[in-house]
């Protein structure tokens, strides 16, 4: 790891050529890949000195676009979907909770076996606050990946649940919106291009119209997607994601989905712009975060009702042209499952704790580590323990929270102990890409996504204070 912003500038001259503070020409890019890229990760996942790794971030980001993987929206390939140019696949949307450098390798290793280019990076705004990743250092982290596997191309990052706080909005309501604004200000300069606005949570049942009770979702979706609009990037329209039924709740209707659409499409054009509206719409059809865990730690069956994802997508599509529907808390399904999201029309699929579960859960995994991190969740996260949890229930469902907490452990794991947990999170990404028929779909992301270059720009350290273009 680096830790000196000096050092880590020679190190970047050894193999670039830089000019008026841009890396302009990369001349030994697989030596950079061997010598200087996992260096780099390193001090950006790991430093303690905001400035060292915000550099290193920006670093990255150069590197990254320099040669040519580059961060991009997704919302044109939607657009064609929702126009019926293209089907007949589901995009998964992977979020990595840790050990996240290798996991997003593995991802693009199982997608170029494939051909594949309709996947998403995402993380939700809660995992940022317990995995200890920000933005910026997500989104480099995955470009980073990117250029240690030679994948090129349009590649797609993605705030998750970018959710309201029920209890927060009832306390002060534009306290909480501006907060949320905050964290979309940080996600777009980190190069979040496509972000889901969950405002599900203001939902009130208790109402007696359709419209009464998804009218605050569909104002503050529609206040959310005018504000991104006038923020992104120029040359750029961000895919925004809403959500008509927050998970873990009521399967949603068809009407439920008709009274959000015209409310929020009415509200949007009352800004008076000509806003690009959403891209998908997130549903509840019977699944949880996570999965529902029995007492002995083992996942329940679901009763997952797919007509709900079919349904609303065709509606979606030939009514309102956006892409479909998004499911959420997919990962723990049983495998058999997975072929039925693109058989129903589904848009994108949400996937998160199974893969942590690959993970922890693994005989490769340390047992000492793992071990210390339970006795860590004793001591940290009682406030997951619900009466009459069993310690498996308790640990199944607290442990998310170990990612931040050890993310130092997690990334000093021995190399071999590494390369065998990543191919273990490769054969499952293997399996769920066949089976949501993501192949050959790389071609289809170039035709509809010509990404722009981002500029990543620094913010806790000053460029014009650094001596990237000096002597040594």
């Amino acid at each position: 790891m680096f830790t000196s912003e000096m050092q880590l500038n020679l190190a970047i001259k050894e193999f670039c050529s830089i000019e008026n503070k841009r890396i302009s020409l990369i001349r030994d890019p697989l030596g950079l890949k061997q010598k200087l890229l996992t260096k780099l990760v390193e001090t950006s996942t790991l430093s303690e000195n905001p400035k060292i790794k915000d550099y290193a971030i920006y670093m990255i980001f150069e590197i990254a676009r320099l040669l040519n993987a580059k961060v991009a929206s997704i919302q044109n390939l939607y657009t064609a979907m929702g126009k019926g140019k293209i089907s007949g696949f589901t995009v998964p949307a992977i979020n990595i909770r840790g050990f996240t450098y290798d996991t997003a390798r593995a991802i693009f290793r199982s997608a170029k076996k494939i051909n594949a280019g309709a996947f998403i990076f995402e993380i939700a705004k809660s995992e940022m606050g317990y995995t200890n990743q920000r933005p910026a250092e997500y989104c480099s982290t995955v470009l980073a990946a990117a250029i240690a596997e030679d994948y090129r191309g349009p590649i797609f990052v993605q705030g998750d649940h970018f959710q309201v706080n029920a209890r927060k909005f009832k306390e002060d309501p534009q306290k909480e919106i501006e907060a949320l604004k905050k964290l979309i200000d940080e996600a777009i300069s980190a190069g979040f291009l496509n972000i889901d606005i969950d405002s599900s949570t203001v939902v009130d049942l208790s109402k007696e119209t359709l419209d009464e009770q998804q009218k605050l979702n569909y104002e503050i979706c529609a206040d959310m997607t005018a504000y991104i609009r006038e923020n992104e990037p120029a040359g750029v329209t961000i895919s925004v994601g809403g959500e008509i039924g927050e998970v873990g709740t009521k399967n949603s209707t068809p009407e439920e989905f008709h009274a959000f659409m015209k409310g929020y499409l009415k509200h949007l054009i009352s800004k008076g712009k000509d806003y690009t509206g959403i891209s998908k719409i997130s549903v509840q059809t019977g699944t949880s975060h996570g999965g529902v865990v029995l007492p002995d730690g083992s996942i329940a069956k679901v009763n997952l009702d797919f007509s709900v994802l079919n349904t609303i997508s065709k509606i979606g599509r030939e009514q309102y042209g956006i892409a479909g529907t998004v499911q959420h808390g997919a990962s723990t399904l049983p495998e058999d499952a997975f072929d039925k999201f693109p058989e129903n029309n589904t848009a994108e699929v949400h996937l998160a704790t199974g893969f942590q579960n690959i993970l922890l859960d693994s005989p490769n995994f340390p047992k000492e580590l793992r071990d210390e991190m339970y006795r860590w969740l004793d001591k940290n996260a009682q406030d997951e323990r619900k009466p009459n949890m069993t310690d498996e229930q308790f640990y199944y469902k607290s442990r998310k929270k170990v990612f931040g907490a050890f993310k130092k452990e997690i990334w000093n794991l021995p190399e071999d102990t590494k390369t065998k947990l990543a191919s273990e999170l490769e054969a499952k990404f293997d399996l769920i890409f066949k089976k949501l028929n993501i192949k050959d779909t790389y071609d289809k992301v170039n035709e509809f996504v010509k990404p722009l270059d981002f500029f990543y720009k620094p913010i806790a350290v000053k460029l014009e204070e650094i001596d990237i273009e000096g002597g040594e």
